[in-house]
This record gives C-alpha cells, sequence and structure tokens, in this order.
C-alpha cells in the first residue's frame, strides 16, 4: 500500500516538470507506455528525469535503457556504490535534483554519514575508504585527464557498469538543468516538513534497489545496433555494451531528425577542444559560435550549445527562440537529448578506467 501511494504522488511531480508536458501514464500507449511500466516496476516509480523524455518516444527509450542497464541491472557493482557515482557525478555538474535523490537512495542503502558527505560536497570526509575513491573519480570525471591522473579505483571487469552509470548522468544533469526545478518536493511542502519526506523518499527508494533487476530486461525497447567507437569502456558487459548502442542510434537518430548538420559539426568541433570545464556567466562565447550558421538554424545552435556546455544558462528566453524556428515538445527534447548525449559520449570517451 505504502509503495502504491509513493507512486501516485510521485506522479503528480511531473507537473513540475518544466517547458514540455510529459505524456501521463494513463495516455501512454505503445514505446511511452512500455517505458512507463518498466519504469515503475524496476525504479519503483515514474521518475520526472525520465518523464520529461516522454514527448520523443526514442530518447525517451534510450534514456530509461541506459539508466536501467547502468544504474538498476544486476552485475558485478553494488547499486549502493553505482548510487554513490551517481550522486557524485551529479556533484560534480551541480544538478542538485539529482543529488538530493540519489543521496536519499544512497542513506537508505549504506548509512546517512556516506550520504550526507557527499550531498555536501566532503567525499574527502567519506569513511569507507572504497566508496570514498570511487565517489571521488566519479565527482571529477567530467574533467578532461591529464597523464598524471591515477588508476581508477575498481576492477577491469567493473568498470562498464561504473563508467555507464557515469556517462549516463553526465547526460541526464543536463536534461534535469533544463527542464526540471532544484528539489524534487513539490515547492509547496514546507521547509521544516522537507527532511522527514526526503527520508520516506530514501526508504522508498532502497527498497526498490534491494530488489533484483534481470540484466537486458529493456533493450528489446530499441533495435540492435553496433557499438561506436567512442563507446568502447562499454564493451566489457553485454548488457551494457547492447544499451549504450541502442540508446546511442535512437538519440542520433533524432538529432538527425531536428539537429541540422551545420549545427552538428558546430558543436563537435567544440567539444573536441573541451576540457568539461565551465564556461562561465556570460553566454558572449555563445553568440560568436552561431555566428556563421544560417539566420533559421541559429536558435537551435545556441541551445545546442547551452544544452552540451552550459545547460544552467539556458531560460525561457533560450527555448521560445527555439521554438520559433522548431516547435512543438518533441522537436526541443529531441535536439536537447541530443546535445547531452553528444557531452556526455564526449566525457566518457576521456575516462580513465583502466
Amino acid at each position: 500500500m505504502a509503495a502504491s501511494l509513493m507512486q501516485a504522488a510521485l506522479r503528480r511531480s511531473l507537473d513540475q516538470v518544466r517547458h514540455v508536458t510529459p505524456v501521463r501514464m494513463s495516455a501512454a500507449d505503445d514505446t511511452v507506455g512500455r517505458v512507463y511500466r518498466q519504469a515503475e516496476r524496476d525504479f519503483g516509480m515514474l521518475a520526472p528525469p525520465l518523464a520529461l523524455h516522454s514527448p520523443a518516444p526514442g530518447p525517451l527509450a534510450a534514456s530509461w535503457m541506459m539508466l536501467r542497464e547502468s544504474l538498476l541491472a544486476d552485475g558485478k557493482v553494488s547499486r549502493a556504490t553505482k548510487e554513490a557515482v551517481a550522486a557524485a557525478v551529479s556533484l560534480g555538474n551541480a544538478c542538485p535534483y539529482c543529488i538530493t535523490v540519489h543521496a536519499a537512495t544512497l542513506s537508505g542503502l549504506l548509512d546517512s554519514p556516506t550520504a550526507a558527505a557527499v550531498s555536501a560536497d566532503r567525499i574527502s570526509e567519506i569513511a569507507d575508504p572504497r566508496t570514498r575513491a570511487i565517489a571521488d573519480w566519479a565527482r571529477r570525471s567530467g574533467s578532461r585527464p591529464d597523464s598524471r591522473s591515477s588508476q581508477p579505483p575498481f576492477t577491469e571487469e567493473q568498470a562498464p557498469e561504473i563508467a555507464g552509470v557515469a556517462v549516463t548522468f553526465h547526460y541526464l544533469n543536463r536534461m534535469v538543468d533544463i527542464f526540471l526545478t532544484d528539489s524534487p518536493l513539490p515547492p509547496a511542502v514546507p521547509a521544516l516538513a522537507r527532511g522527514g519526506l526526503l527520508r520516506v523518499l530514501g526508504r522508498f527508494m532502497s527498497a526498490s534497489a534491494r530488489a533484483a533487476h534481470q540484466p537486458g530486461a529493456s533493450l528489446e525497447l530499441l533495435p540492435a545496433a553496433a557499438l561506436p567507437p567512442d563507446l568502447w569502456w562499454a564493451a566489457g558487459s553485454p548488457h551494457v555494451a547492447e544499451a549504450f548502442a541502442r540508446a546511442g542510434a535512437a538519440i542520433e537518430a533524432a538529432g538527425r531528425q531536428f539537429v541540422p548538420a551545420p549545427v552538428q559539426a558546430v558543436l563537435r568541433t567544440r567539444l573536441a577542444d573541451w576540457d568539461g570545464g565551465p564556461q562561465g556567466v556570460s553566454r558572449s562565447w555563445v553568440d560568436a559560435e552561431v555566428r556563421a550558421l544560417p539566420d533559421r538554424q541559429r536558435a537551435t545552435g545556441r541551445l545546442v550549445l547551452l544544452t552540451a556546455l552550459a545547460s544552467y544558462q539556458i531560460d525561457e528566453p533560450v527555448i521560445e527562440a527555439f521554438r520559433n524556428e522548431q516547435p512543438g515538445d518533441e522537436a526541443l527534447i529531441a535536439t536537447t537529448s541530443w546535445a547531452s548525449m553528444a557531452a556526455a559520449r564526449q566525457v566518457g570517451s576521456w575516462l580513465r578506467i583502466s
């Protein structure tokens, strides 16, 4: 009964999604309906970071597949360790929504002091040395490593799952930045009640996390695809490799439909020189990048560059300018999904995992 009540409450949290209207559970069919049912069965909830993708079924299935097969599926790495990676990557990307959710789950799986240390960006205070080392690795994963970088604190057989969680959250953090508020709790919840509700959420999420999750159960949602070279880190785990190959192909297909080739080229050029660092407060760098694009592609180019490199700078005028070029929720989700994945794949290509 408690689980059903929590699921119902979390469905209502879809009202917090900004800029697009998510498909409601009652109206979900075909791919969207199958993803929603799998998510409630395996994740315990229809999470807003997943449901916000629903206007674009391909990116929706891709985001769920990456999340399920890296974070949820049983394998070589414990769920607690993977939750620590999710929370620490989100910390590095300054995504308070994801930090809150995954630190709450971590608290239910491990202990409150560990979760509190991650939430407060005090990873050095984590008592367990292995968890501390992996969280520190994840916290720094968004920066291009240099030749002095230390060896990763996990084994080669664990690497595909841990890298998969990291890449998934480098993707999701950007989408959450754009489409969700800073907290998973509705704004109307009083401040005094928030701590208690987050503890309830943590217990609910950790209970779902302790259940068995068969690897590969989401793969039927998207057609098979070859693993591209930049996703090499996934090759050691069949279900992780299949998930990211299929998800990457689906998001690339969405990009071909909604992101013009010149815009894609501008982002790929910028990513090739990117070191993972922030772009600063000003958006003047974006104006310089899009100046060479055709007039009718500049708003799309601006949205794509900001999504990949400075999602925290996206505001309503950026969204509205894009809609003047490409109206509709599907176009907005497909475009931001493609840009988020391009950045996440770039991060994945430079991860030190061996």
